[in-house]
């Protein structure tokens, strides 16, 4: 069968399946569910590194069906990983039940709750990973991180906000830990939480640690009515959480300039989760009340060195205003097995990208020099995707179901990616821009947030429900805020083939996208960071470590002579491959004579080796901002700390 055909083919049975599967399944109620869950987890298996898992669910007798969560909040997808639970036992009255798993959901058990029963007992394990290599590294000997949706059968046919569930977890000996949940008693290494919602479970994961400490981030926040935020550490070591003075700085900055951007706290509590660490994978994750936030050992101890990453506390921050108290309509679920649209991530993350780059540079978190330089960065990459001809950013948001199936982007920038974070960006800064221009200075896109995120000033903080929004709604607040042809605005450029990235906020800005042949030092801090060499913008590759081709721009010189990711740099012009001698071979190649321009390099694929000549006159090239003479420097001001 033709490829296109076989592809239309699997389209019409999985959607026939789809039916048939909801057809098989109860319709959902929102009445509160009869009893309370109890769900306790042993995560003491350090050496094996899997979670215990013992379960008590209040039934009637008759047909039951037990989900796993498979739609995850966040992740946008069906990233639920059922093949990790392993173990499954029922029983009810001490008698054992057969389970089956639904043949059209793989995430549906189906069991038969037997005459007299008022409870149904289950036992299973969650096998989280054993290496990297394998998906995320949730346990090490030093840090585990539990997210509850791995841990969790629920009843179908309920809305997950209606499901109560009392969590116990026993953690190893002498841990702490970090969680937006209620601890209610300690009983030596075992701690009892407060009865919660299936939903707000789920929207709860907890970090827990050898070396773990907890530091206020709005300290006398009770006493002045204000909910409190906390930032709660694990490490590899004791002495990759010495946090001084500076740091601490910034960080509680943070959380005061998130205040003059959206307005009042929409949570009782927030807790950052951050795992310092080189070997538990790294994460950044929304929740309501708190985020998962993974970065690299040396997130304080060479603070100094670069600010790449030091933005992920404040994405994560906004999304607790953008994306969980204000969620787009298609979005929202009324429980984790109900599948997700993302029309909308252009805003739920997009902007949330523009607000964590935008706070990270008021609160300090990261210099104006540097939120510079990483706008250049992102500038020049995305006027650099290639695939924008055939591929719009709206349909980008359509990317989180396409990774879940574990599709590989060998062609990032030609296939394109998650394109809805950095160029939704880019997006809202020519919106910010216009705002200031047009108003004179006297508005801007903060007061667009403030009213947005602001509805229901007179709401409490634990009440969690979103509230949901629209298109219409983004384009009505727009307009109050600067009365202009905004829906046009945005579909315009949601909808584009053209070439070029959205750069008219930069422009606007005061500024421009220009070119250097050195690297700044944001450019060499990003390459250490990435353990690779960069020479995207002049040959259009990068290379790792002991030479691998970690990227091969499509079109580019490097794409011409054959080259692909994942060969190996053996030679530059017949000598052995140094970053710095292909550096200077780039620069000795520039020109315009017809003796300019040829660079050697001698490749391996597989077990085969080849000479792949090169031809590229430019130079090097790296992405930096320029003022442009004259113009008002609105970008200073939009990094600067708000009063």
């Amino acid at each position: 069968m033709h490829t296109h055909l076989r592809t239309w083919a699997a389209a019409i049975s999985i959607a026939a399946c789809t039916h048939l599967a909801a057809q098989t399944l109860p319709p959902v109620r929102t009445t509160p569910y009869p009893g309370v869950m109890t769900l306790d987890v042993d995560a003491t298996d350090l050496d094996h590194k899997v979670f215990n898992v013992k379960q008590s669910v209040p039934v009637k007798p008759g047909p039951l069906t037990l989900y796993y969560p498979r739609w995850l909040p966040g992740t946008h997808s069906p990233t639920g990983n059922v093949s990790r639970l392993a173990g499954l036992r029922m029983s009810a009255q001490g008698k054992p039940l057969e389970w089956k798993r639904d043949t059209l959901d793989s995430h549906a058990f189906q069991v038969e709750v037997p005459a007299g029963a008022n409870t149904l007992q289950i036992e299973f394990q969650f096998l989280s990973p054993l290496d990297k290599s394998s998906s995320r590294m949730v346990v090490t000997p030093e840090i585990l991180g539990l997210q509850w949706n791995n841990v969790l059968l629920y009843p179908a046919g309920h809305d997950a906000s209606q499901i109560n569930v009392k969590p116990r977890l026993t953690l190893p000996a002498g841990w702490g830990f970090g969680s937006a949940l209620t601890a209610t008693e300690r009983q030596g290494a075992s701690v009892n939480f407060k009865t919660v919602s299936v939903e707000t479970l789920v929207d709860s994961p907890l970090f827990a640690g050898r070396h773990y400490q907890q530091l206020d981030l709005d300290p006398g926040a009770r006493e002045a009515g204000r909910p409190p935020v906390f930032l709660n550490l694990v490490v590899d070591d004791a002495k990759q959480g010495e946090v001084n003075a500076g740091q601490l700085a910034a960080h509680r900055a943070l959380v005061t300039q998130a205040d003059r951007v959206f307005g009042p706290r929409r949570f009782a509590r927030y807790d950052f989760l951050l795992a310092v660490s080189d070997q538990f994978s790294g994460i950044g994750l929304e929740h309501h009340q708190s985020s998962e936030n993974g970065v690299k050992g040396n997130y304080f101890t060479d603070w100094g060195k670069g600010s790449i990453g030091r933005d992920l506390l404040a994405h994560e921050y906004a999304h607790s205003w953008n994306g969980k108290f204000r969620r787009p309509a298609d979005l929202w679920t009324p429980h984790f097995n109900t599948p997700m649209q993302n029309s909308l991530l252009w805003v739920y993350e997009g902007q949330t990208q523009y607000w964590g780059a935008v706070l990270a540079a008021r609160s300090g978190l990261v210099s104006q020099l540097d939120a510079r330089e990483d706008l250049a960065t992102t500038a020049a990459w995305l006027d650099a995707r290639a695939g924008r001809v055939w591929r719009n950013l709206q349909d980008t948001t359509n990317e989180p179901l396409l990774s879940a199936q574990g599709w590989g982007r060998d062609w990032r920038d030609w296939q394109r990616g998650g394109d809805y974070y950095d160029e939704s960006r880019l997006i809202w800064l020519e919106a910010d821009m216009l705002i200031r221009e047009r108003s004179g200075g006297t508005r801007s896109l903060d007061d667009f947030a403030r009213a947005f995120f602001g509805v229901e000033s007179t709401r409490a903080a634990h009440d969690l429900r979103p509230v949901l929004y629209k298109l219409d709604d983004v384009v009505r607040e727009l307009n109050r805020v600067q009365p202009h042809d905004w829906a046009r605005f945005l579909r315009e450029r949601l909808d584009t083939h053209e070439p070029r990235a959205p750069l008219a906020g930069i422009t606007q800005s005061g500024w421009k996208l220009g070119w250097s042949d050195k690297p700044s030092e944001y450019v060499k801090a990003q390459e250490a960071y990435d353990e690779a060499a960069d020479f995207n913008y002049s040959l259009g590759l990068m290379v790792g470590k002991e030479g691998k081709l970690t990227r091969v721009v499509w079109g580019s010189p490097a794409y011409q002579a054959g080259l692909t990711s994942g060969a190996t740099l053996l030679a530059v012009n017949g000598r052995s491959y140094k970053a710095e001698r292909l550096k200077d071979a780039i620069t000795a190649a520039k020109g315009d004579d017809k003796s300019a321009g040829k660079i050697e390099l001698l490749v391996k694929v597989g077990d085969q080796y080849r000479t792949a000549p090169v031809t590229w006159r430019g130079g090097l090239r790296y992405p930096q901002l320029e003022r442009i003479e004259g113009s008002v420097d609105r970008l200073s001001v939009l990094f600067a700390p708000l009063k």
